[in-house]
């Protein structure tokens, strides 16, 4: 009997100790995901960060109309006191486009980032035309 009471609170200390380790599984939010590099970055300039591109898929489109996949803290000591970086952001960046086509790569229209951004760029478009039409309509 005492055999298994000490085998079974070795077993909860080793799993507490794992779980302070490797974390519960639960991923934090990122609060600049999904956005443009423009808005991000800007978002993140306003919160007093540096922002610097760790990574970058894609040249379809400009710097500030790629997308943030995701974002991290800088994970990285800086200086002779070895001082954890703190007011600096690293950025994943997309910049594919905003969705598939015959000659482009991007999202899927399958998937849901896909449909928003046609959607956009569909209502977009649609805007524009509407706005050439009333300039181009005499006595209009």
């Amino acid at each position: 009997m005492k055999t298994s009471i000490i085998l079974s609170a070795g077993s909860a200390v080793a799993a507490s100790a794992l779980m302070a380790l490797f974390g519960t599984g639960v991923a934090a939010a990122d609060d600049y995901a999904g956005q443009t590099y423009a808005d991000a970055s800007s978002a993140a300039s306003d919160a007093g960060a540096t922002v610097v591109v760790a990574s970058r898929v894609g040249d379809k489109v400009s710097q500030d109309e790629c997308i943030v996949t995701s974002s991290q803290a800088a994970p990285f000591i800086h200086g002779d006191d070895f001082a954890h970086v703190s007011d600096m952001v690293q950025f994943n960046l997309n910049c594919n486009g905003g969705y598939a086509t015959a000659g482009t790569p991007g999202p899927s229209l399958a998937s849901p980032a896909g449909r928003e951004a046609k959607a956009a760029a569909d209502q977009a478009a649609a805007e524009e035309q509407q706005s050439l039409e009333a300039v181009s309509t005499p006595g209009g």
